[in-house]
C-alpha cells in the first residue's frame, strides 16, 4: 500500500466534514458538537457552520427549531451546542471555581425562584433579584450578578436552555442523572470526549489533539485527570502516523487513502472561523501553507484579511478568505488571495453560484 501524504490527509479532512448534506438534527448529532458565537458576519457561526451540512439550511433556523429540537446548548471544548444524549458525558459538572457562601446562598435563592415558575427570563429575575446589585462581568465591566448567576447555575447543570428570544436565554430548571462514579466509568466518559473532538476535527495533528484535550476542562472539568489519561493512550485506541516530523491522528476506521474521499472541485465554499474544516490553525496550514488569522478583537489598523475573514476553498484549495457583509439588503463582499486570484471562467462560475447560495441562506433577493 502507498503511503499516506499530506493530499491525502487534506482530501480525507474535507470530504469527511463536508458530508452529505442532511436534516438538522442529524447534522448536529453527526458534528457531536457544533461551536457557537455571537457575532453575526454576515452570519452567526454557527448557522454558517450548518449551511454547509443541512438541507437548504437559513441563516436563524436553528435558534427557530432549537425548542424541538433533541439538542442543548452547553460547553464541551467551547460554547455551543450538543445532542441532548451526549449530556451524561458532561454532567454533573463541577465547576473549577466554587461559589463562596454569599454567592451559593444567592443561587439558591434565584433557582428555587426559577424552579417555582418553570422558566426564567433574565430581565424579569433581575427585577425579582435587584438586590443582588451588579458584578464584574467575565470580560470586565459590569453586569447584573443575577444574570452572571443564572449562566452559573446552567454550567453548574441546575439550568437548561429553554429556547432564546431575540438572542437572549431563557432557562428553565433541569435534572441530570446520577453517573456511575467508579474509576472505570470516568475513564470511559473522558475517552467518549476525547474521541468526540477527534471525530469532529479530524485528521488532527497529536499536539492539536493535546491542546483539544485541555479545553475539555470548560465541558468536563471534574474529570481533568481521566481526559489527560485518555489522551496519552489514544495511539493505542486509534490509527496514527508520522509525516515530515507531525504525528496524525484519526479516529479508528477511517482511512485517508480511501478512493471515497472525494471533493467537488468546481465548488467554491466559504466557512466560519470556527468551522471544523479550519478550527485548529496548526493543522490548517499543515494542510494548506499559510497561515489564517480571526481578527475580530484586532485593531482595525492591523488587521491584514479583515473583521471576521472567512476562509474560502474551491476544491481543494484554500484559495484566500472574503469579507461579507449585508448593506441594505445587499450582499456585499471582499476577496482576498494568498496568491493571485484565478482567472478561468470555472472561477468565476463557481463564485457565482456561491454568492447566489449565500443569498439564499441569507434570505435576501438576488436580482438586488
Amino acid at each position: 500500500m502507498a503511503a499516506i501524504q499530506i493530499d491525502d490527509l487534506r482530501r480525507h479532512a474535507i470530504a469527511r466534514t463536508l458530508f452529505r448534506p442532511t436534516t438538522l438534527a442529524q447534522a448536529v448529532r453527526r458534528l457531536g458538537f457544533l461551536q457557537a458565537d455571537p457575532m453575526r458576519a454576515p452570519a452567526r457561526a454557527q448557522d454558517l457552520i450548518l449551511m454547509h451540512r443541512v438541507r437548504d439550511y437559513r441563516a436563524g433556523e436553528l435558534e427557530q427549531r432549537y425548542p424541538r429540537l433533541r439538542l442543548e446548548e452547553d460547553c464541551v471544548v467551547n460554547y455551543g451546542f450538543v445532542p441532548r444524549e451526549l449530556l451524561a458525558l458532561l454532567h454533573p459538572r463541577q465547576a473549577r471555581r466554587p461559589w463562596d457562601a454569599k454567592t451559593q446562598a444567592q443561587a439558591a435563592e434565584l433557582l428555587a425562584h426559577v424552579r417555582a415558575h418553570g422558566r426564567a427570563h433574565p430581565r424579569e429575575v433581575q427585577q425579582v433579584f435587584a438586590h443582588h446589585g451588579r458584578t464584574v462581568g467575565y470580560w470586565g465591566g459590569e453586569q447584573n450578578a443575577s444574570t452572571q448567576l443564572l449562566d452559573g447555575l446552567h454550567y453548574r447543570g441546575q439550568l437548561r436552555v429553554l429556547r432564546r428570544e431575540g438572542g437572549t436565554r431563557i432557562y428553565a430548571p433541569v435534572d441530570h442523572a446520577v453517573q456511575d462514579d467508579s474509576p472505570q466509568a470516568r475513564q470511559a466518559r473522558a475517552e467518549a470526549l476525547l474521541d468526540l473532538v477527534l471525530r469532529l476535527y479530524a485528521p488532527l495533528p497529536l499536539a492539536s489533539l493535546g491542546y483539544l484535550t485541555s479545553l475539555l476542562r470548560y465541558g468536563a472539568p471534574q474529570l481533568q485527570a481521566e481526559c489527560r489519561q485518555a489522551f496519552k493512550t489514544v495511539r493505542e485506541r486509534h490509527p496514527h502516523l508520522r509525516l515530515d516530523g507531525e504525528t496524525w491522528v484519526w479516529p479508528e476506521g477511517e482511512n485517508p487513502r480511501s478512493a471515497r474521499h472525494r471533493v467537488e472541485p468546481e465548488r467554491l465554499r466559504w466557512f466560519a472561523p470556527f468551522d471544523p474544516l479550519v478550527w485548529d490553525r496548526r493543522r490548517f496550514e499543515q494542510l494548506w501553507g499559510w497561515t489564517y488569522k480571526f481578527e475580530a478583537y484586532t485593531p482595525a489598523a492591523q488587521r491584514t484579511m479583515g473583521h471576521y475573514a472567512l476562509p474560502m476553498l474551491w476544491g481543494d484549495r484554500m484559495l484566500g478568505w472574503a469579507n461579507l457583509s449585508v448593506q441594505d439588503g445587499r450582499l456585499r463582499h471582499e476577496l482576498g488571495f494568498v496568491d493571485s486570484r484565478p482567472r478561468t471562467p470555472a472561477f468565476r462560475r463557481a463564485l457565482e453560484q456561491a454568492l447566489h447560495e449565500m443569498h439564499g441562506f441569507l434570505g435576501l433577493d438576488p436580482a438586488r
